[in-house]
């Protein structure tokens, strides 16, 4: 994880706050190394407190209407912001005309904007006079990195004798992320040193120390840099532990993320992160998720290693069907299922560390 925060940020989700959409934003909320986060843009929940919209736990992070708002109530308790940080994570990463105008008026403001959107600001011309203008830097962090930095798959994986945990999910924006750094707080509990290999724009703004952003490279690439960043992070610290957060589904039709997951990241075992509620992949009416019997039995059939728990994220459900609903899993697949984000990951570590390499 870094060790300094990179600044002061309110995050940007203006329309999206509690939906698939605001995935960035919530995970910026829940936690985050690299900022320090001391509000979010939504005028649907002005006044409110952001960990209590997304999950019924306050955290102290308010909710303001616009960008002045914030930043005037910033200004006034003596913790001015550095950053607008672009929290929105909608379907293809493209920026609304709206969410534009704001940005520009956080670059006005004077704020340095970090986005993780497809569609790369520093390259819109009025948002890069505009912060010409006012000394503001414009960072996106989905821009490709130079190919002649990048790796091609070597086999050195085979060398990295860290238990190897994949999160992979049955939808995208399923949770997959979150899953995954419960998983690495939740080893580092129990004293043990665990690193989680980020595979998102996001992991990247929370701090993930390493990863690749899957979605930002040419694919010949892809497994190469996901190989490179599991053995950075083995030669570098030997952890006991290495979690690789998934991307999309196998069987997605938009983002079937995950192939290069089990190919190049060669994990030991594999917790699949399902939402019960949904019907649809996200974003796609008409096209039906998959049954969670099927997604296992692809995994196990692609890896060649075990499904070993069922992870939930519990949204559409009400509190009392959660349980319910987890038990229901339990027998249906005969694998263990959690709630991690409601009750923590004690359970689901148990179940991992039975597999811990000695």
């Amino acid at each position: 994880m870094t060790t300094t925060v990179d600044g002061t940020a309110i995050i940007y989700c203006e329309g999206a706050l509690n939906t698939p959409n605001g995935k960035t934003a919530h995970g910026l909320i829940r936690f985050t190394d690299r900022y320090r986060v001391i509000a979010v843009i939504d005028s649907r929940y002005t006044g409110r407190d952001a960990g209590e919209i997304i999950d019924d736990k306050p955290n102290g992070i308010p909710v303001a209407a616009t960008i002045e708002d914030a930043v005037n109530s910033a200004n006034s308790v003596g913790t001015p912001a550095s950053h607008l940080v672009v929290g929105l994570a909608p379907d293809g990463g493209r920026l609304a005309p709206k969410a534009r105008l704001d940005i520009k008026r956080a670059l006005e403001l004077g704020l340095n904007v970090d986005s993780g959107l497809h569609d790369f600001l520093s390259e819109d011309a009025e948002l890069a006079d505009t912060a010409a203008k006012t000394g503001a830097m414009i960072r996106d962090v989905r821009r490709p990195p130079e190919r002649k930095s990048l790796h091609f798959f070597s086999g050195e994986i085979e060398a990295v004798t860290s238990l190897k945990i994949a999160v992979l999910g049955t939808d995208s924006a399923v949770g997959k992320r979150t899953t995954a750094w419960r998983i690495v707080q939740g080893f580092a509990d129990k004293g043990l040193h665990a690193l989680m290999i980020g595979t998102g724009q996001t992991a990247w703004m929370q701090g993930a120390r390493y990863g690749v952003i899957m979605d930002s490279l040419v694919n010949d690439f892809v497994s190469g840099e996901i190989e490179h960043a599991i053995c950075a992070a083995w030669t570098d610290t030997h952890p006991e532990v290495i979690v690789i957060e998934g991307q999309g589904s196998l069987m997605n039709p938009a983002y079937p993320g995950g192939f290069e997951v089990l190919a190049a990241g060669r994990p030991d075992l594999v917790v699949l992160q399902h939402a019960p509620a949904r019907v649809e992949y996200d974003g796609f009416p008409g096209y039906r998720i998959h049954p969670l019997a099927r997604q296992i039995q692809v995994i196990e059939m692609l890896s060649g290693k075990p499904v070993v728990a069922v992870t939930v994220n519990h949204e559409d459900l009400k509190p009392d069907e959660i349980g319910p609903v987890c038990s229901a899993l339990e027998k249906a697949v005969g694998l263990p299922t959690f709630d991690v984000l409601r009750d923590g990951p004690e359970g689901l570590i148990r179940i991992l560390s039975a597999h811990l390499k000695t």
